[in-house]
């Protein structure tokens, strides 16, 4: 846990709570009761001494003396003339928990303190005890013949304070801070301790050795624009595609299927837009990619590409039309797309199915990837069932939406189905924060591909088979996925 990650992530919560800490602080001062401290200090001597054996053995005997004159200070004894002649309504054990009496080691100097709510009559009382303390010893200590051997002087005496002495405003600020400080630091280290929503790949690290195939920032605009070619060409989520296609050029290199799924653990994480977005990017190296809409209970990617849903994967599946008559073009480049379908009552029953199987088989005989975007793993077993079948799984788990223990779910069931992870594409990364994911890239943007161009022939329905194969003979190009440009790996470097 990074101690400046915490701070970074949280600060809104410290400062919040250290302004609540200095303002119940001020609270505090601005209605508490001041409080005025008064001192007067006596000094104790022995009178009659002529030598000074005599000076030395008098200092020894108030010394001794001393502390017994401070006990007295707190009798009615010294308090109640105090009461009588300041005309009090205190009793003498009240009044004695508002007087104190203390002295320095080997010294004969008392000092008096009095507290009051007011200055005036602080001092008053600090003076006040002081002199009924020197009459009480002077009592005390007469002989019933002759003269008390002990003086007590005042050598300081008791004035009116120009402050308060309680509450101590810098203090008491000080301390509001200081406790502010601490609980939104505690807060702070328990939030993110209990906090185990997944935020950035060092948060996957801590779960698995899986790759990190790359990352795709939030983007506000991406819910009405989710395709990169209705973006600029250069742009932050246009390059982290291609990221993630070179990543998956070294990813499949132990592959024994060109077949490649795209789940993830729970709904909501962006796992259809980043299939539709990947097979675009494929297509756009010169790949000749086909998507397939297995997600038979929320198929999204006829919407998002503007095609037809109604004829697809379970039509061929049920054998009521030819794959090659349910196929459909996208964009300039050589991406077909297998939309979903009617959606059926048993999606596991139909994609574990031999038809699924020998579907599969046939696409890889025509294409040089296949991307499956099937649905998330944790509500539903389609996408374990189709794991089996593919040569490899490409989870994308979104920043915050998913918790560590949903992910770990999520890589347990594949490892259950013996499923091939690819690695894991993290989405959603926020652009702001300690968490914030950027990439770099050029600072032009291209216009957007238009919506026409990009749907090609999306109004029919079908493309005939012999239509089908005249674009391949036409389109067909040398390079496939495995044999992926220089160029591209160059420019986009493997992120780990």
């Amino acid at each position: 846990m990074g101690y400046l990650r915490v701070l970074r992530l949280h600060w809104v919560s410290i400062v919040s709570l250290c302004v609540a800490g200095a303002l119940t602080a001020a609270i505090y001062i601005l209605f508490a009761q001041p409080t005025y401290e008064s001192r007067t200090k006596l000094f104790v001597s022995v009178q009659n001494s002529n030598n000074v054996s005599e000076l030395q053995q008098g200092n020894t005997f108030t010394q001794a003396r001393v502390q017994s004159y401070i006990e007295t200070v707190g009798t009615p004894l010294v308090l109640q003339p105090v009461i009588d002649s300041l005309a009090l309504t205190a009793t003498p054990a009240q009044l004695s928990r508002m007087v104190n009496a203390s002295t320095k080691n080997n010294t004969v100097i008392i000092t008096v303190t009095a507290k009051d709510e007011s200055p005036v009559q602080a001092a008053a009382i600090a003076q006040s005890v002081a002199e009924s303390l020197i009459n009480a010893v002077d009592q005390l200590e007469t002989p019933q013949t002759g003269e008390s051997p002990v003086r007590l002087s005042v050598v300081s005496p008791a004035t009116a304070p120009e402050f308060a002495s309680n509450p101590n405003r810098s203090l008491v600020l000080a301390l509001g801070l200081l406790t502010g400080l601490s609980a939104g630091l505690a807060v702070a280290f328990l939030r993110t301790t209990l906090d185990t929503r997944v935020r950035n790949d060092r948060d996957v690290a801590r779960i698995t050795d899986s790759a990190i195939l790359g990352g795709v920032a939030y983007d506000a605009d991406a819910e009405k624009k989710p395709l990169i070619t209705q973006v600029g060409a250069q742009s932050s989520r246009a390059e982290s595609f291609r990221q993630i296609r070179t990543n998956l050029k070294f990813a499949v290199v132990s592959a024994t299927s060109k077949t490649m799924l795209v789940t993830s653990s729970l709904p909501g994480e962006g796992k259809s837009t980043t299939a539709c977005n990947m097979a675009i990017a494929m297509a756009e190296a010169g790949n000749r990619v086909a998507l397939v809409d297995a997600d038979l209970r929320r198929p999204m990617v006829a919407n998002y590409l503007g095609l037809e849903g109604s004829a697809g994967l379970t039509t061929a599946l049920i054998g009521s039309a030819t794959l090659s008559d349910l196929m459909q073009p996208w964009g300039q480049n050589e991406l077909m797309v297998l939309t979903s379908g009617e959606i059926p009552p048993n999606p596991s029953e139909l994609l574990g199915s031999e038809d699924m199987t020998m579907l599969l088989l046939e696409l890889e005989k025509e294409f040089d990837v296949i991307i499956i975007d099937a649905p998330p793993l944790i509500p539903v077993t389609d996408a374990a069932v189709l794991g089996q079948r593919v040569g490899g799984v490409v989870l994308v788990a979104g920043s915050e939406k998913i918790r560590t223990q949903d992910l770990e779910k999520s890589i347990s069931a594949l490892e259950f189905v013996n499923a091939h992870l690819l690695g894991i594409v993290l989405n959603l990364l926020p652009t702001k924060g300690p968490d914030a994911y950027s990439y770099g890239y050029y600072s032009y943007e291209s216009k957007p591909v238009s919506r026409k161009n990009q749907q090609g022939h999306a109004g029919s329905k079908a493309l005939s088979g012999s239509h089908l194969e005249t674009r391949r003979r036409g389109r067909r190009q040398e390079a496939s996925f495995d044999d992926i440009s220089t160029e591209a790996s160059s420019n986009n470097a493997l992120r780990t």
